[in-house]
């Protein structure tokens, strides 16, 4: 069964990612229609970026660039997993790997509850 849509949902993650700039201060604003996927984001060490890409089923894969606080622009690419947990919000299990310097890792990203 695939999990219930992005559009709409707010995620941040649940640690610091080694290797990225994301952090539980970043949040993720999804979107979703017919097999796209996009995301707004900033909080932390990163003032704005975006995502934009496509979902299978429970598979997500997209593409990444951001503008960090120090005013550097940065890209990549990754591949998600949607889980849904035992509260009902969703989480996002994601691989990745920058593009425009060295750099590849994971990281979890889960739903912010309402009212949070």
């Amino acid at each position: 069964m695939t999990a219930p849509s992005l559009d709409g949902r707010r995620f941040r993650a649940v640690a610091d990612v080694s290797g990225g700039e994301v952090t539980p201060a970043t949040i993720f604003t999804y979107h979703e229609r017919d097999g796209e996927i996009w995301a707004c984001y900033a909080g932390g060490e990163i003032r704005r970026g975006y995502l934009v890409g496509t979902r299978d089923g429970d598979r997500l894969d997209f593409r990444y660039t951001q503008l960090n606080t120090a005013g550097e622009t940065a890209n990549g690419h990754c591949v998600s997993v949607v889980r849904v947990l035992p509260d009902g919000r969703l989480r996002l299990e994601e691989t990745w790997e920058w593009e425009s310097r060295p750099g590849k890792g994971t990281s979890v990203v889960e739903e912010i509850q309402q009212g949070a």
